[in-house]
């Protein structure tokens, strides 16, 4: 089971690896929205900003997330690990609903380009 400090780790490589695209999916990351990543396994929560192509975690919250995020993600720490380490597909895995992304319509067609 990956730990906390695994899982912002993630968090800090998945927003290096936004920051670092080009074209259409450094445009589908210039949103500026409130973000929320529950990590299912540990009850946590990871949350801050999607600000200028960077993911910007500003506290670290026991439980559920207390605010509605506009971009809400939950899933467990081996498979945010899985995810950034390219492991694991996020089609699949939220088909499947191993991950739930949550966002307003318009926002999940922009996202759709960094999934």
């Amino acid at each position: 089971m990956a730990t906390i400090e695994e899982c912002r780790a993630a968090l800090e490589q998945l927003s290096e690896n936004i920051q670092g695209s080009e074209g259409d999916v450094r445009a589908a990351a210039a949103l500026d929205r409130s973000v929320s990543c529950h990590i299912t396994d540990l009850d946590v929560t990871f949350a801050g900003r999607l600000q200028d192509g960077r993911i910007k975690v500003r506290e670290t919250l026991q439980g559920p997330p207390r605010e509605k995020a506009e971009l809400r993600l939950a899933l467990s720490g081996d498979d945010l690990v899985a995810l950034v380490d390219g492991e694991l597909h996020f089609a699949k895995a939220w088909g499947s609903g191993r991950v739930k992304l949550e966002a307003g319509l318009l926002d999940l067609f922009r996202l759709r380009k960094l999934l």
